[in-house]
């Protein structure tokens, strides 16, 4: 579970996020929508104890963000879009098991969990060659292998398909919906308002750091009376200007 109170964060004068308070229940996928500076990755960012709040706080399966940093890492994965992080002169192998050591992981349960991801995402062929060699799809699906390694109960997603082919795209939709089913709190922050409606199951919108509303999808059909999502979005923020 995850929630967060007031969550606020400056650079000096700006306020990049501001009093950001909501909740994500386990099973439950929430997208954050918003257009770009709007304060979401730096939202994923403070939740991911990247960056230290300058406000407020939130809390993963009731760790404190500020107060117990080492115990919410172990509890949450991380997949960012954009480049992947891997490093290309290590092995697939390598690269998830680095992750893992990073989680204070014992080499037993390592070996497991590696195992197991290896025959769950078809790696079986490269999994002992180096990343630099691979395709997206194939990176994606070592970056995915990596960030649940720790076998963790939250999951926090910052635009994880952008620049990715249809079948690329198709394999980390399929793992969120497979998260969702074994009961993790899921963020998802988006661009494409295509996915959200797919994958979330509430949305918030935030704009220039604020939440201007959240609800699910019907919830904003009803109150805005429009069916389509991008024009309540584009409304919203438009009238927030």
């Amino acid at each position: 579970m995850i929630r967060t109170e007031n969550l606020s964060k400056a650079f000096k004068d700006i306020k990049a996020v501001n009093d950001v308070s909501f909740s994500v229940e386990n099973g439950e996928i929430v997208g954050l929508l918003g257009e770009n500076g709007a304060g979401k990755t730096t939202t994923l960012r403070m939740l991911a104890t990247m960056l230290k709040p300058t406000g407020g706080t939130a809390y993963v399966n009731g760790y404190d963000i500020i107060k117990q940093p080492e115990k919410v890492r172990r509890e949450i994965g991380i997949l960012f879009g954009g480049e992947v992080g891997l490093y290309d002169r290590l092995t697939a192998r390598e690269n998830i098991e680095y992750f893992a050591q990073l989680n204070g992981m014992s080499k037993a349960e390592m070996d497991e969990s590696v195992m197991h991801l290896i025959k769950e995402f078809q790696m079986e062929e490269y999994i002992d060659k180096r990343v630099g060699t691979f395709s997206r799809g194939m990176k994606q699906r070592v970056a995915i292998s990596r960030s649940i390694v720790h076998k963790p109960t939250v999951m926090l997603f910052d635009e994880p398909t952008i620049g990715l082919d249809v079948t690329a795209a198709k394999i980390v939709h399929d793992f969120i919906m497979g998260c969702k089913q074994e009961g993790r709190a899921i963020i998802f922050s988006s661009h494409s308002m295509q996915e959200v409606e797919k994958l979330c199951d509430r949305i918030i919108i935030i704009h220039k750091g604020s939440i201007i509303d959240q609800g699910t999808i019907e919830y904003f059909k009803e109150k805005y009376k429009k069916d389509d999502m991008e024009d309540i979005f584009i409304g919203l923020v438009g009238d927030n200007r």
